[in-house]
Parts: structure tokens; sequence; C-alpha cells
């Protein structure tokens, strides 16, 4: 179940009332809203950096302003720093403009690296702290601090900016905390890059999809224009189909972790006439026990659904995806820390990781991104299962003092998969709301 704390008005109510010294987190404020070019509508952000950024804004529908009066973003445009003197304007930006946030608001560094000395290399790393600083400090009011780094002029940069910029500034990006999203110019760029239903006349391929995470993904990206196939064990057929009739998708029930998994994934395609642009392995298990303890069929179970599985499919759904096309690799924040009797799950998940980082470089040729996604504690039925206070000490180590929720993966899929993040590939976002573990 969410957290009683967050979604019970009358709890809230009660403990305020009383002045228990009990923590209140923050509602957080999450869009279901379509993809709209002015996705930023209602905005009030103060900009320290170029016009051609607050351009970008604008046409986002925020409204730039000065001043002190509350705001709902705050974006630093930097180009280095390339000494150690000029992260003084940074810090005199921010001690001066965060008191004028809003409950919800958006902190951005706008953020390009600039090759040279040992100092501004320095200097430059420095502002990675100062962003995560302010995600800590700042989240007890629902506040997310993230930053976007590249390379290059900006002219060259700028159409592979918008995308993220206006994603981790929406209401989309409620759980992403604390993060740097690393763009560059790998895979080429489309002409346009469509802001309305950006995944129109797209087929998308979603393992593990029937319930949970998987299906709030399906659900996403159908809502921005996807022809979705699902894919679940025949086990979930019947609350897989309820899905395929919501979305208007496809359905197969299909084990992905059997032998003929790849071949009938493939069949199923070409049965259909469809061809694939966006491939999402969700699926995933967890069977756990201390490593001196784990018996050689619970190792097995996890390497075979969580990583194997993805091999083979990949072999041979990769050459099907289309020029352009999009693959995410559900990974966990376990994949950067570990975690006690989950030495299976840990592994497959940092596999993932870096996976995406060789995959993309060896497909990127074709214009496919390859990504992965590593989500925090999420309210989903396999976290309802812990012990409370394992669930409990799990949603408060994040700096939003919450779990996140399915739908926060799904946006985080969404924006990854979408013509906007073409800048964005090789690489693992984070989606815990800035958990202290593996950090």
């Amino acid at each position: 179940m969410p957290d009683s704390l967050i979604h019970n008005n009358t709890l809230r109510w009660f403990i305020k009332t009383l002045s228990l010294p009990l923590p209140l987190p923050p509602v957080l404020k999450r869009s279901e809203a379509p993809y709209a070019k002015d996705v930023l509508s209602g905005y009030k952000v103060k900009v320290n950096g170029s016009a051609t950024l607050g351009t970008m804004l604008q046409a986002a529908g925020a409204t730039t302003v000065e001043g002190t009066e509350p705001v709902d973003a705050l974006v630093y445009d930097l180009d280095g720093p390339k000494t150690a003197a000029e992260l003084d304007q940074l810090h005199l930006f921010f001690s001066n403009s965060l008191g004028q946030l809003k409950r919800n608001g958006r902190v951005l560094v706008v953020q390009r690296l600039v090759p040279s000395n040992a100092e501004a290399a320095a200097a430059q790393r420095a502002v990675d702290g100062i962003v995560r600083t302010i995600a800590k400090e700042q989240g007890r009011k629902g506040i997310t601090a993230n930053r976007i780094a590249y390379t290059g002029t900006w002219p060259e940069m700028q159409s592979r900016i918008e995308g993220p910029l206006r994603f981790l500034l929406s209401r989309y990006a409620a759980f992403i905390d604390g993060q740097t999203i690393w763009l560059d110019n790998t895979v080429n760029a489309p002409e346009q890059l469509p802001l309305v239903k950006p995944l129109a006349g797209k087929t998308a391929l979603v393992t593990g999809a029937a319930r949970g995470i998987g299906a709030a993904i399906a659900k996403s990206l159908a809502r921005e224009g996807a022809k979705v196939i699902v894919v679940d064990r025949p086990n979930e057929a019947e609350i897989a189909r309820k899905l395929v009739a919501e979305i208007n998708g496809e359905l197969l029930l299909q084990d992905i972790s059997a032998p003929d998994a790849p071949k009938a994934l493939a069949n199923f395609l070409e049965a259909n006439k469809l061809t694939l642009d966006i491939l999402v392995h969700n699926a995933g298990i967890t069977r756990d026990k201390t490593l001196a303890k784990m018996d050689a069929e619970r190792w097995e179970q996890v390497l075979n659904i969580n990583f194997k599985a993805i091999l083979r499919i990949n072999e041979v759904l990769l050459p099907k995806l289309n020029e352009g096309g999009r693959m995410i690799l559900m990974s966990s924040i376990s994949g950067f820390s570990g975690n006690f009797g989950q030495a299976n799950y840990a592994a497959t998940k940092a596999a993932l990781i870096g996976y995406a980082a060789a995959l993309a470089k060896e497909v990127a040729g074709r214009g496919i991104t390859v990504n992965a996604i590593a989500p925090g504690f999420i309210e989903t039925a396999m976290t309802a299962k812990m012990p409370l206070m394992t669930r409990e000490g799990g949603r408060r180590l994040s700096n939003l003092q919450q779990g996140g929720l399915p739908e926060d993966i799904a946006e985080a899929t969404l924006f990854l998969v979408s013509p906007g993040a073409v800048g964005v590939t090789g690489q693992t976002l984070r989606v815990c709301g800035g958990s202290m573990i593996g950090a």
C-alpha cells in the first residue's frame, strides 16, 4: 500500500494538529496528462543564463522572471566553471534564490563541461556536489535538484538539451532527484523534435507488462501514441487482457525465460506484420538468500530471467529494431550498491548497467539509443510484502522521504524512448528520489 502519511489527508491533519513528532513527507505533484508543447505552462522560472535558454523555457510555456517573487523553478546555465573562483557566482545565485522556490519546485543546472587544467576539472566536478546537496536540503519540500551536463558548443547541443530540460522541470520527473543527465552527439538527431504524441506510429514491446511497473510503462507509452505489445507469463492472462483492452494494444503470453522465447517474439511480430521501434526489458524476479546459503536454483533463476533472457532476446530482436529505435533495461539501485541477501539480483542489475553502456556504442550507428533505469524504493505489490520497518526505512532513505510510484518509472521510460532524449545513450538514470543507497 502507498505511504499513509502521504495519501491520508485525515491522518496528516491529525498529526499536525497534535504536533506529533512524526515527519510528514511532501505530497509530490505528478502529471498524468499527455505531453504538450507548453508542458511548463503556468511555471515562473528564474534563470541565470543565456537568452537562448530563456527562449527555450518560454517555448515550453514558462514565464521567466527576475526579482524576489515566488517561483516554480531555478535554472542556472553554467559554462564551466574554469576556475575555483567562478563557483562563488553559483553560490551567490542559489543562496539568494532558493528561498523563492515553491513547494514541489525544481532546481536545474545546465552545465557545459570545458576541457582544461586540473583546477577547472575540480571546479566543474564541484558543481555535482552542490546540486546533490541542494537536492538533500530541499527534498523535504518536494523540491528536486538535477543537472544536465554536456560537452561541445551550445549550437551543437541545443536540440539535445531541449528534451531533458522540459522533462526534468516538468511534473513527470517528480521522483528524479540529485541526478545528472549526460548528453552527447553519438546518435544523429531528427530534424525536428515532436512535442505532442512523440511516439505516434511507433511499436513498443514491453516484457513483464501485465502489472506493476510494466503495466504503468505500457499505459504511458500508449498515451503518447505507441502501439504496445504486452508480454507476460500465461498465468497473468486475465489481468494482461484487461490492460491490452484498455490501451488498445497487442498481447503475447510468453515466459521470456523459455528457450524458445526469442523465436516466439520474432514470430509474433512477423505474424502481425509489425516492426519494432521500442524494446523495454522490464521483466524480473528476486529469489533472496545470503550468498553463503544461496542454492544453485535461486542463483540460476534470477540470472536467467533478469539477464540471460535479455541477451537471448536481443540476439534475435536487436537486428529487427528499426533505425532510430530505443531500448530500455530495467536495472536497480541495488546494481550500484549491492543488497543484503541479493547477490544474484544485484549481479544482474549491475550487469545491465554495464551492458547498456557497452551496447549503446555498438548500435549508435543505426541511430539506436540504449539506456537503463535504476528504480529506488517503489510502491509495488512486491515492496508491500516487506516487513513494516524495512518498508518504512526504504521510504525515508530518499531526499523526498517517501517511496516512488510505478508511474515515476513509466515516465522516465517514456522520456528515454522519446525523440527528445536523442542525446542520452549508454546511461543509467536513477529514479529513486535521491536515495542514499548507492549514491
